[in-house]
């Protein structure tokens, strides 16, 4: 076993003692349980998760789904670059969804501005699909569909090549796709990548690098 277990352990006993968890000498990547907890994970605002090591190459198509749920206006979701321009990204911006490609001539964005009471930010679920089709993009939030027009459209492949970063990223990496730098706080779950029929479920108990995420635990309340 290489990975942490999802879950909440209490009233450990060694020897008839029982052992202090509130004051231990040494901690890493454990938080509280929660009273009511949801599936789904769970990001505190601080970091990211970081998967696939050896690079996400998009390319000509690809399909994200996920849901997220969250209180806060602004917050990365989902960052794939590269060292150059190419890149898609996923963000929230002042309560807006978009979503933003770059196949290399210049970037695009597909934007889901909710109206009236159809609140994104309200700390309840919200559907996300985003797709790239060659050099057509399109954002469905909650079933609402969204598409915009590529003045690039002899541009159709992102040449990406580097992990993807979910829920924010490293001061010290470049996303080419993304204008906000604040780290998502809420909880994500159920984050699927299609590439031509093939969906790649993602579990981020397995990220290479995890800051401020816990996997498979969300607070029924914040």
């Amino acid at each position: 076993v290489t990975h942490s277990i999802p879950a909440c352990i209490g009233s450990m006993t060694i020897n008839s003692k029982q052992l202090d968890n509130e004051s231990p000498i040494s901690i890493f990547a454990v938080n509280k349980c929660y009273v009511t907890v949801q599936d789904g994970t769970f990001f505190d605002g601080s970091g990211f998760a970081a998967l696939v090591r050896e690079g996400y190459k998009v390319r000509s198509d690809v399909n994200i789904t996920l849901e997220f749920r969250t209180t806060a206006v602004h917050g990365v979701l989902l960052g794939v670059s590269s060292a150059k321009v190419d890149a898609i990204g996923l963000e929230i911006v002042h309560g807006k969804v978009l979503f933003h490609v770059n196949n290399g001539a210049g970037r695009i964005t597909a934007a889901y501005d909710p109206r009236g009471t159809n609140n994104l930010c309200d700390g309840k679920w919200h559907k996300l699909q985003a797709n790239k089709s060659k050099h057509r993009i399109s954002l469905i939030i909650d079933g609402n569909l969204v598409q915009t027009d590529n003045p690039y459209i002899q541009s159709t492949s992102a040449d990406t090549n580097n992990p993807i970063y979910v829920g924010g990223y490293p001061a010290d990496v470049k996303q080419n796709c993304l204008t906000s730098k604040s780290s998502f706080r809420g909880c994500l779950r159920n984050l699927v990548l299609t590439k031509s029929q093939h969906a790649e479920f993602f579990d981020f108990s397995r990220a290479f690098d995890l800051r401020g995420v816990f996997p498979h635990s969300c607070p029924g309340v914040e």
